[in-house]
């Protein structure tokens, strides 16, 4: 498969985007409201975990050149170092 070059910013773009029109639907229940869902942006594959790294091993094993991006699902941010996580889901 073929590297695909992209900066963060397109990577984020496109990670929302599929995030919004395909993956949330399928991922946003009650039972995985704070969980991590890992996308590869290149094939639209993505894995939902607790702890995203397992999720992003996993994509990785997949495709080996993977543009990962990762969202907590239900929230504002993936991660906060001293400020404030929302949910903006209920």
């Amino acid at each position: 498969m073929e590297t695909i070059l992209l900066s963060h910013e397109q990577v984020a773009q496109q990670a929302e985007h599929l995030y919004d029109t395909n993956i949330r639907q399928q991922v946003e229940s009650e039972d995985n409201i704070g969980k991590m869902v890992i996308i590869d942006v290149a094939t639209g594959n993505y894995e939902v975990n607790k702890n995203g790294l397992v999720a992003a091993r996993i994509l990785n094993e997949k495709n080996p050149n993977a543009r990962l991006f990762g969202i907590r699902i239900g929230y504002n941010v993936a991660v906060s170092l001293g400020g404030v996580m929302e949910r903006i889901t209920k």
